[in-house]
């Protein structure tokens, strides 16, 4: 598993070592760390590399539009969990191959894995 952010590496460690999961989540791609940015999919391709992962084989949790698009373009499939609910009608969140509305007070473990099976 990676954390492929577009926040500076910075911000990405303080938030991992600040809930623990630094310990689960060794890898981390900033959006600093590559060419483009979200929607384009440079941050999840450089992710999917230093895992040793074909981008087909992976799966993106996601809760913004131009990180669904990204994860479109890298060619990955895309659980779209939106951060404002209210924002869940954007184009970019169709191109989700599970797309939970209700944002984080809808997201299961369970729905995702019955998703991916």
């Amino acid at each position: 598993m990676a954390v492929a952010s577009g926040s500076s590496p910075e911000a990405i460690e303080a938030i991992l070592t600040g809930t623990g999961l630094d310990a689960s989540l060794r890898t981390a791609v900033s959006a600093d760390e590559v060419p483009r940015g979200k929607p384009a999919p440079d941050v999840f391709l450089e992710a999917a590399r230093r895992l040793g992962a074909a981008p087909a084989d992976c799966v993106v949790l996601e809760d913004a539009a131009p990180g669904v698009a990204a994860a479109h373009a890298a060619g990955m499939r895309c659980i779209a969990i939106p951060y404002v609910a209210a924002q869940a009608d954007a184009p970019e969140f169709a191109t989700a191959g599970l797309l939970l509305r209700g944002g984080q007070a809808e997201f299961s473990a369970r729905a995702a894995y019955d998703w991916l099976a």
